[in-house]
């Protein structure tokens, strides 16, 4: 005969399994160990699954069992047989002293092991299963889980956001996040009762949720960060005033990044104010990893796509390339001279790969220059219809394709810092089509036909270069555009300046009134 040093606790299963479970360091568990392992070496239909239990949880569990089975047994350890081919629970055998005559009876096997070598067994089968339970432990702290961090977490788009990215579609069901939720200390309630409900998901990929209400702590080697609306620490009345107050949060989370976050961190933002504003001002404090820094546009490509698809009468997600050009919550131009139509119902019918322009389908061109841009205009400037949901989705989207890839083949709008790409200035954070690929993204400067004509481009720009130059106090008042001329010359040249020391931490703590 053979015996099992590893475990100490069997649970048998197979057509005609015998179930054996006993406590770690149980003597007569040994003897019923080293028998079971001998029926299972020699008979074809027999099989042991062993499941270990500590001497400290054995009557706890042994109690558990044995009510919900309803069955009568008090001693280590438990033998029962599982009638996995007819279903229902298991027909309880009994204990060591059974399991015995069971063997004798239906198999003429019986165990002659003594008394001393019983205990030296069950010491050496608790001692295994203490070091096996430790290496466990040890595997689970050499897997990091990817650090997750939500700044402005009482915000409802994060609420939103946290079941998708706790549902594995983000960053895949075999990569583990911890989320942390950072906010001032008036949140702290609110992100308690958040934690809470976020640990009910029970998700798989969940390793752990935690809260942030201390300034200093914040990021610490994050791999992600989603920067979400944020709040002023006091009421703005001026265009200007609000451009400005964006500057000391966006400081202080760049100053934050560069100290404690991870060197490959990946810097999100997203929401419906001032978003390329608050990237640039974030790549200017954060320099280290500005090239990892990027704004979220699918928000307005989303909305666009849903006007477009009520219009047509079929579904928004039939529509695909539609790029969002220049200020994602500002001024910008929807271009549809690439967007395609799938599945739509008509006379010409195709594969499901089958396209058609979104141009040749709408035949009122009046329409698309006045009421379709006069209704994203509206919602842009008021920002109504771009919720937490929209927002939390637009987010967990684009960051799915930075992890995983864009769609072949589709274009992407995505806010990125200007190096030029189609005569777009440098120096400021502009949205335009891309595709993302191998964890990062490309821009596609290839496409052909979708030149944009000086005077759209420079109305855009004209607006990001303003709002630049006032938040940083190069320049007074934010003028309409008038000339570009004017605006293109003022085009500052391209610093990142690294903040020296905390004197911007002063109000972050202090009640905030939403700008």
């Amino acid at each position: 005969m053979t015996r099992r040093i590893g475990d100490t606790t069997e649970l048998i299963r197979a057509m005609f399994d015998r179930v054996s479970q006993g406590r770690a360091d149980c003597p007569y568990y040994a003897k019923t160990e080293l028998l079971a392992d001998y029926l299972q070496k020699n008979l074809p239909d027999f099989r042991i699954h062993k499941i270990t239990q500590r001497p400290e949880v054995w009557e706890d569990w042994l109690k558990d069992v044995c009510e919900k089975n309803k069955w009568s047994h008090k001693n280590s350890p438990i033998i029962w047989r599982e009638l996995l081919d007819r279903g229902g629970k298991g027909l309880l055998l009994g204990g060591y002293n059974e399991f015995l005559e069971h063997a004798q009876l239906y198999y003429d096997v019986t165990s002659s092991m003594t008394t001393e070598l019983m205990m030296v067994i069950a010491q050496e089968n608790l001692g295994a299963h203490i070091e096996k339970e430790q290496e466990e432990e040890g595997l689970k702290t050499c897997i990091n889980p990817l650090q997750v961090w939500i700044t402005s977490a009482s915000a409802p788009a994060c609420y939103n956001l946290i079941p998708i990215l706790t549902s594995g579609e983000v960053f895949g069901m075999h990569t583990e996040i911890s989320i942390t939720l950072f906010d001032n200390n008036q949140a702290e309630e609110y992100l308690k009762s958040l934690v809470l409900e976020t640990q009910d998901l029970a998700s798989p990929v969940l390793r752990s949720v935690s809260i942030c209400t201390k300034v200093e702590e914040a990021f610490c080697q994050a791999h992600v960060i989603v920067v979400l609306d944020d709040s002023t620490d006091k009421e703005v009345f001026t265009l200007e005033d609000c451009l400005r107050s964006r500057v000391p949060l966006c400081r202080l989370y760049g100053y934050l990044i560069e100290k404690n976050a991870h060197e490959s961190v990946r810097v999100i933002v997203g929401g419906k104010t001032f978003v390329n504003l608050k990237t640039v001002l974030l790549m200017r404090y954060a320099p280290r990893v500005a090239h990892n820094i990027i704004a979220v546009a699918l928000g307005v490509e989303g909305e666009a796509k849903a006007i477009l698809a009520r219009k047509l009468k079929t579904a928004p997600s039939y529509i695909k390339d539609v790029i969002i050009w220049g200020n994602i919550s500002g001024n910008n131009y929807v271009d549809l001279r690439k967007t395609r139509v799938y599945r739509y119902e008509s006379a010409i019918w195709g594969p499901l790969h089958y396209s058609r322009p979104l141009l040749n389908l709408i035949f009122d061109s009046e329409w698309i220059k006045r009421e379709f841009v006069a209704t994203l205009k509206n919602l842009t400037a008021t920002g109504r219809q771009f919720g937490g949901i929209l927002a939390a989705h637009s987010i967990a989207t684009t960051l799915k394709y930075w992890y995983h890839g864009s769609p072949p083949g589709e274009i992407v709008s995505l806010g990125i810092l200007s190096e030029g790409q189609f005569g777009i200035p440098k120096g400021i954070v502009f949205s335009m089509p891309v595709k993302f690929e191998n964890g990062t993204w490309v821009v596609l400067t290839d496409l052909k036909d979708i030149e944009i004509s000086e005077q759209i481009m420079t109305r855009m720009t004209s607006d990001l270069i303003q709002e630049k130059l006032v938040a940083l106090g190069d320049k007074i008042h934010f003028q309409p555009y008038q000339s570009a001329a004017d605006f293109l010359n003022q085009i500052p040249q391209t610093t990142f300046e690294k903040p020296q020391s905390l004197e911007f931490l002063n109000g972050f703590e202090r009640k905030t009134v939403e700008s």
